[in-house]
């Protein structure tokens, strides 16, 4: 199959996926909560207590990737997305909508990055990096257009009706693209063993990192991601609450709609001119820009510029995380299992980010924004300090190829 085709097509999915399944709770959830007399806070402890059960299931969805291919494991979950969303759009009491909200970060881990980066990864191994940066360009924009379209969507639908459109396109767009991506690759994989059965489909990739520094480096990196990932899923989910909150509430959705752009704007920076650089710089330097992003807002709020600033500068941030939460695994450790270990890494990142918009809401709500903000900016700077501790391993086996 053509990595580029492989690549739009999952482009289309995956914008669709995030925005449904991810960006639009932060737009919806005032609604959700007023209805069942739920407040904001114990709405983002629900939408946590999701992402929790989503991240524990993180590793028995990696292998079963490995297993069955990442191609048949979207389709399944494209499926189970759409009954999610129906689900939660048929909610009756708070009990409900909060078991509704668990199966669509179920759903998630079936249809986004960990099983899109895989699936790359299986078409072709060697070209996976390319691919994986080239999939999270096209994947940016999803936050920019899922905020204003849900809002927009919301000033004329309540949110069960804008559930069950989230639903259809699921349904009716996602499945469709994800069942044709899982026969092409079966099929590709057919042909390479009919052609020679003795020789690998593809040829592996070997990671730099020996067996013997691989458990260190594998924990700093998950470290690493894990702070980046509580950062990032902070401002994510709070992005147009905590700018009300700072005073620029009539600009909310229009500084939070940069964010977007300025991730596309990283990636195709990084796949431009980036070449030369490892993944591990490229970490450190997405983690550097967490505390420089939250500085920016922090000292000049509530000043436009200064919001449109941090917009930019946390989108760089998210932009590049989001490769190298691909391409990072793969350039340490290899194609070898990496289904299984992305899953892993997912499932790390998710339970430390699902604390993330619960405790920024109590953090907000008892210390206020300045404070809870500084806190935000110092866990950042310890993703700098995992992400350089791994060092600059070099593999005898990889360098012989």
């Amino acid at each position: 199959m053509n990595p580029r085709n492989a690549v739009l097509a999952l482009g289309l999915t995956q914008i669709i996926g995030y925005g449904t399944l991810y960006y639009s709770f932060s737009v919806l959830a005032p609604a959700m909560g007023r209805e069942f007399g739920i407040s904001t806070e114990w709405m983002f402890a629900a939408f946590s207590a999701s992402l929790l059960v989503g991240g524990l299931s993180a590793p028995w969805v990696g292998a079963w990737i490995d297993r069955a291919g990442a191609g048949r494991v979207m389709t399944v979950g494209s499926l189970v997305a759409a009954l999610a969303l129906g689900a939660s759009a048929l909610a009756l009491n708070g009990a409900m909508l909060v078991a509704g909200l668990i199966a669509i970060q179920v759903a998630s881990t079936l249809v986004q990055y960990t099983s899109s980066f895989t699936l790359l990864v299986q078409i072709n191994p060697t070209r996976a990096q390319r691919t994986i940066t080239q999939l999270t360009l096209i994947a940016g924009f999803s936050s920019t257009l899922f905020w204003p379209f849900t809002t927009e969507l919301h000033a004329y639908l309540d949110w069960h009706r804008v559930y069950w459109l989230f639903a259809a396109l699921n349904l009716f767009i996602c499945f469709p693209v994800h069942a044709w991506l899982m026969i092409q690759t079966r099929r590709d994989m057919s042909r390479s063993s009919d052609a020679n059965p003795l020789v690998p489909a593809r040829a592996p990739v070997i990671g730099v990192v020996e067996e013997a520094a691989r458990p260190r480096a594998f924990g700093l990196m998950l470290a690493g991601f894990a702070i980046q990932s509580f950062v990032t899923s902070t401002f994510l989910v709070h992005m147009l609450p905590m700018l009300t909150g700072l005073g620029l509430a009539k600009a909310s959705v229009l500084v939070a709609s940069v964010f977007g752009p300025a991730q596309v704007l990283s990636r195709f920076t990084n796949m431009t001119f980036g070449g030369k650089l490892s993944q591990r710089t490229l970490a450190i330097i997405a983690s550097l820009f967490l505390p420089l992003a939250t500085g920016t807002l922090l000292m000049t709020a509530p000043n436009l510029a200064g919001a449109f600033a941090f917009a930019i500068i946390f989108g760089l941030s998210s932009g590049l995380s989001s490769i190298v939460q691909g391409t990072l695994p793969l350039e340490l450790f290899g194609s070898d299992g990496y289904g299984k270990r992305l899953g892993r890494l997912t499932s790390v990142r998710l339970v430390v980010s699902s604390a993330a918009p619960f405790t920024f809401a109590l953090m907000t709500e008892g210390l206020g924004y300045p404070v809870a903000l500084t806190v935000i900016a110092g866990l950042g700077t310890l993703a700098v300090f995992a992400f350089v501790a791994i060092g600059s391993p070099v593999n005898p086996r990889r360098t012989r190829r």
